[in-house]
């Protein structure tokens, strides 16, 4: 069967046929595990519990209770149904009006309002997978590349290059800085992406990060935009997790800079990548966004967006929810106060088991330390240590080499997916392991112990048996034996 898969390749593309999509790190492997064997509280209560997959299923109620007294905004409901044929029928690629004003809107409100966003620069996309695509196809050329600060979200590997061409270049973090981001690291890749020849066209940044669950703060921000300014790179923004902040921060977008900072940079190096995936929860929806401050770029991907457009039907039902700015206030304070309250939960949890993660301040999920439970401090450990987890614990987890993390033993786990109740499962399970290794380790160091004894033991007696025959009282130095001798 493989021999003929392969006979076939060679009559189709080479795009089409490539490794690019990515679908075999262990990134999508834990996804697979997880669909084979799925948890469920009374049908199989001993599966694999989903903890990879950033998702935001905290705030559903609020949603639906929203649906239910809005039944107009839907075409498929009586009360809409007067609507249904305009929206069936072909719209402007460029969205409807009140589609991108809600967005635009939107936006601003979920950052505080410290920022305004032009309608008129909205451009839709399928997800925010089509929006890095056609921010890629639009500014860089096949073997030209993006500088992106480690460890970065798998699936940029599938959406910026697959199709494309383009190559991501690495600029490595390390946990010694809590993987901060720092012009050095920025200058050297870089400069190494130069000696290869490859082209740098950008810069590629999350803020909130996947899969820190941190973001920049003002000054560093400041340094970005210089160094891209300096270069004349582009700076891409993904900042899908804007909305998704767990403490008293506030969450500093690159809109903010640019209007505090107006003569900072070139604004037409400037681009932003958002969605309704994260804040509100709605990845099914594919309602991606680029919003771009380079009219060439606005013009060119709304061009490019007939390949991913948000149906009309699901753009009329946004635009109703998200221009109701009461709903808007209050899903998007009781949101953050139900992430908050996760993010303490679980922190709790693994603080009180002794594992450690990196200190966060948004998005979906923990940067867990688990480095101590590598047998050796390497990849190697990391992948078979992660399948422990999967396979045993029967937890899916993300492995921080398929996030490109330059350091063994990091892993990505999400706690926004699930309820209460699976979470208290998930926690034990963890309990229970941290518990199960801890008397190992006692054991382990018990038997060593007494090893140590028994060998010290020995030698004390068998130094004590030199001693005897060296003495002056042993029987080799009896005045019978000196005779003897």
């Amino acid at each position: 069967m493989e021999v003929a898969l392969n006979n076939n390749h060679k009559f189709l593309s080479k795009i089409a046929t490539n490794d690019g999509h990515g679908e075999n790190s262990p990134y999508f492997d834990g996804w697979k595990a997880y669909d084979t064997n799925p948890y469920h509280p009374q049908t199989n209560p001993g599966g694999v519990i989903q903890m990879g997959l950033a998702e935001n299923q905290l705030c559903f109620d609020l949603i639906q209770e929203w649906v239910k007294n809005n039944p107009q905004a839907s075409i498929c409901t009586p009360q809409g149904g007067f609507d249904f044929k305009e929206i069936a029928i072909y719209q402007d690629y460029h969205g409807l009006p009140e589609f991108r004003e809600a967005i635009a809107n939107f936006m601003s409100r979920v950052r505080g309002s410290r920022a305004k966003f032009d309608p008129s620069r909205i451009v839709m996309s399928g997800g925010a997978t089509g929006a890095h695509e056609t921010v890629a196809f639009c500014l860089a050329n096949p073997g030209e590349g993006f500088l992106v600060p480690t460890p970065y979200y798998p699936g940029f590997d599938r959406d910026l290059r697959w199709r494309t061409g383009v190559q991501l270049i690495p600029v490595v973090c390390e946990s010694s800085n809590n993987f901060k981001v720092t012009l050095e690291a920025l200058e050297e890749a870089y400069d190494k992406a130069k000696e290869s020849n490859i082209k740098i066209k950008g810069l590629l940044i999350t803020n909130p990060s996947n899969p820190l669950g941190t973001f920049f703060d003002k000054e560093t921000l400041k340094t970005l935009v210089s160094f891209i300014n300096e270069k004349s790179i582009h700076l891409i923004c993904d900042e899908i997790y804007a909305g998704t902040v767990t403490n008293d921060q506030e969450f500093i977008s690159i809109a903010e800079i640019l209007e505090e900072y107006p003569t900072i940079c070139n604004h037409n190096l400037i681009h932003i990548v958002y969605s309704l995936s994260k804040d509100m929860g709605f990845p099914g929806f594919r309602v991606g966004i680029i919003y771009s401050y380079n009219d060439t770029v606005v013009n060119i991907a709304r061009k490019m967006s007939s390949f991913g457009l948000v149906s009309t039907q699901t753009q009329h039902m946004i635009a109703s929810m998200l221009s109701d700015n009461d709903f808007v206030e209050k899903f998007i304070s009781e949101s953050r106060i139900r992430l908050a309250h996760r993010h303490d939960l679980f922190a709790k949890e693994l603080s009180q088991v002794g594992i450690g993660s990196l200190e966060s301040n948004a998005g979906l999920f923990f940067w867990m330390d688990l480095r101590r439970f590598l047998k050796e401090p390497t990849f190697e450990s990391e992948m078979t240590f992660w399948r422990t987890i999967i396979n045993e614990i029967k937890l899916n987890v993300s492995p921080g080499q398929s996030f490109h993390c330059s350091e063994p033993g990091w892993f990505r786990v999400c706690f926004a997916n699930m309820d209460d109740e699976t979470v208290t499962v998930a926690v034990r399970r963890i309990e229970s392991f941290v518990l199960e290794s801890k008397m190992i380790e006692i054991k382990t160091k018990a038997k060593a112990k007494k090893h140590c004894f028994q060998k010290n033991l020995h030698l004390k007696l068998s130094s004590r048996r030199l001693e005897d025959t060296m003495s002056p009282h042993s029987p080799l130095n009896s005045p019978l034996v000196r005779a003897q001798n």
